[in-house]
């Protein structure tokens, strides 16, 4: 069980409390509207992640490359859809613990996350094979240099 589930609560009751002790109802009032613009925040932030996630395809980035190098382990689920704009391609189960994600640039390069408990623990990055360079490169020009043809 995830401690934080039981001491926000209990944060809030001690502080509705502390406020009734100190200011009375009005304090409650306050307090309590405090506690409901909190979460109207919150939510508007999550419907507003949602909505930008909504317009694009489902685990289409739009460089896998720069999101590699913007993660940070620890970051909440959200705040990854939030940067992609777009929902990852489940890779694991439906209800499965950790969860894996897949977001997909244009160059078929893509980032695997892993979140445990809906936080970002571990992520690869997967770029595709180059084609032989070798194989493609015209030879190189060998370029003679201007030779001094003029004798004393």
């Amino acid at each position: 069980m995830n401690l934080r589930n039981i001491l926000v609560p209990l944060g809030l009751i001690v502080l509705v409390i502390a406020a009734h002790r100190s200011a009375g109802w009005p304090g409650v009032a306050a307090v309590v509207g405090g506690i409901i613009m909190w979460a109207l925040l919150h939510f508007t932030r999550l419907m507003s992640v949602m909505k930008k996630a909504s317009n694009r395809p489902i685990g289409y980035v739009d460089s896998a490359v720069m999101l590699n190098a913007k993660l940070k382990p620890k970051v909440p689920l959200v705040h990854v859809v939030a940067m992609t704009r777009s929902l990852g391609q489940r890779l694991s189960e439906e209800g499965q613990d950790p969860e894996i994600y897949r977001w997909t640039d244009g160059t078929d390069s893509h980032v695997t996350c892993e979140f445990v408990k809906g936080r970002l623990m571990k992520w690869t990055l997967k770029r595709p094979d180059a084609p032989d360079s070798s194989a493609s490169l015209p030879e190189p020009e060998t370029i003679a240099a201007p030779s001094d043809t003029t004798a004393p």
